[in-house]
């Protein structure tokens, strides 16, 4: 195989999952913009994932998040998304909406509250037998925003004690994927705050447990692809949040505010082998102002172009520079490939999937937008939080 055929191989075989939440409505602290034709249900959601993947090629899985996505019958659900051509991914949880979690959830000082939190996990896990999902997603907004508000090291042991025991309910094949965000809501402490404390837990817990890596959850300056080589070399990495920031955690589309990044992100993928073993690439975005399904093709897409760089990264040739210390050198291989178009290639990859080269102009031809606007009227819209 040349080494151009490899890379389209490797292309072929990518996956993005996307979040049922970001078919949703969503704003900002003030406002919560509203859009036609938005889904009104799980299943709705569903349906707007399909045709993401219809367009894109590899989509094929769709992460929930509960209760947002709450249903009677989620057999049924699952059995609805391999109807359209996907299947439901990983399981999110929510501890962080209830008026009881105002000072955290399984690190709350009140057993009983601790005890809410960790008995909604384990219905999540409930829900991952019913699915078929492998990964149970938490990411805790539990923190503290006063000094003396309550013991950080405590807290600590109560984070611990609720993780092992959701991890020991865990089956064959599942995995837990801690999340961490240094800041928000918590403004003084916060409980998970880094990659760092994230893998001490999961190191802790065993193989079942593995970091999740937001791309919108660092410090300004934070060099993202040494904590993804990191987390690999330890085989520790279980997955991506793919968005943008420019402030905060802004949850703009992946690649947007610095693309560059993206593709430095994804090198040290490629480079620690995480495009080949089970490493999940998830996109976690609100869409505020833009058309929502557009703007999720676009964001896989982007998620695409910054792999298909990387790929192309000359690895004999940077080693070579690397090994005799030419600075530059190694560092034009690196920018060789990252200036690299590689838009006709992906046009090519796609067209040899039997896609279109340019999915949202497909989407756009295809009808789906006047359609959903007609036919979803009425009911109630699902949103952040809905």
């Amino acid at each position: 195989m040349t080494e151009l055929a490899a890379v389209k191989a490797a292309l072929k075989t990518q996956a993005v999952e996307t979040p049922s939440w970001a078919y949703g409505n969503s704003g900002t602290r003030f406002k919560v913009f509203a859009q036609q034709g938005v889904p009104r249900t799980p299943r709705e959601k569903l349906d707007d994932a399909a045709k993401v993947h219809e367009f894109t090629g590899v989509a094929p899985t769709v992460a929930l998040h509960i209760p947002w996505d709450r249903v009677d019958d989620y057999a049924a659900l699952a059995k609805h998304a391999e109807e359209r051509g996907v299947r439901l991914g990983a399981i999110n949880s929510n501890t962080f909406q209830d008026d009881d979690y105002k000072l955290g959830s399984i690190c709350h000082p009140d057993a009983a509250v601790r005890r809410k939190a960790v008995d909604h996990l384990l219905e999540c896990v409930d829900i991952m037998d019913a699915t078929g999902s492998r990964d149970l997603k938490l990411w805790f907004a539990d923190g503290t925003n006063y000094p003396g508000q309550d013991d950080i090291r405590g807290r600590q042991d109560r984070l611990a004690e609720g993780l092992a025991e959701v991890y020991e309910r865990l089956g064959d094949g599942q995995r837990m994927l801690l999340e961490y965000k240094f800041f928000e809501p918590a403004f003084y402490t916060t409980d998970v705050p880094d990659w760092g404390t994230a893998y001490a837990h999961c190191l802790k817990l065993g193989p079942k447990a593995q970091v999740v890596v937001d791309t919108g959850h660092h410090a300004p300056g934070t060099n993202i692809e040494f904590i993804v080589a990191t987390l690999l070399r330890e085989g520790k990495l279980g997955g991506f949040d793919f968005n943008s920031r420019f402030y905060a955690d802004d949850d703009l589309m992946v690649g947007a505010a610095d693309p560059f990044q993206l593709f430095r992100i994804m090198y040290e993928v490629v480079r620690g082998g995480g495009f080949t073993s089970d490493v999940a690439f998830m996109l976690d975005q609100c869409h505020n102002i833009e058309a929502k399904i557009p703007a999720i093709i676009r964001s896989v897409m982007n998620v695409q172009e910054a792999t298909a760089k990387a790929l192309l990264v000359d690895g004999v040739a940077l080693a070579e520079a690397q090994a005799a210390g030419d600075v530059l050198g190694a560092n034009a291989v690196v920018m060789d490939a990252y200036n690299t178009d590689v838009r006709p290639l992906l046009a090519e990859v796609r067209g040899e999937m039997g896609l279109d080269a340019d999915p949202i102009a497909a989407y756009r031809r295809c009808g789906w937008a006047e359609k959903i606007v007609v036919e979803r009227v009425g009911g109630q819209q699902a949103g952040w939080g809905a």
